[in-house]
């Protein structure tokens, strides 16, 4: 009889320590849209497309990009870029189910261009924050 209420009141401790674990390790109410940015700084921008979206982010003379797909349920050919004026564009490019990036260059007070794609369709922004 001893036996039996040792091993349920063990099983039972292992379980609350486990979903303790869990609980801080997920948190609460963890998901998408509360998860914090990848990109550390302010964002500025948001550029739409058809397949997606490039988010773009800045601080302290940092640009970070990245681009998230609509579509998050197989693996597709997604690729974000930055680059700023005078040096060379800064890219991510693979098959993502959800996000290509962040990729992170230090613009200064230069000029940058940012290019995402999922699926073939993207977007490019020209020159923008001068």
């Amino acid at each position: 009889m001893e036996s039996g209420r040792i091993r349920r009141r063990v099983a039972g401790g292992a379980a609350a320590v486990t979903a303790a674990l869990l609980f801080t390790l997920v948190g609460p109410g963890a998901g998408a849209a509360d998860a914090a940015p990848i990109c550390p700084g302010q964002k500025i921008r948001t550029l739409a497309f058809a397949t997606g979206k490039v988010v773009l982010y800045k601080k302290r003379g940092f640009v970070c990009a990245v681009t998230y797909a609509k579509n998050t349920r197989n693996r597709k050919p997604m690729s974000v870029s930055v680059r700023a004026r005078g040096s060379r564009p800064v890219r991510d490019h693979g098959r993502f189910l959800r996000l290509a990036g962040p990729v992170k260059v230090h613009a200064g007070h230069r000029c940058v261009w940012i290019k995402g794609e999922v699926s073939g369709r993207g977007v490019s922004s020209g020159w923008i924050l001068c």
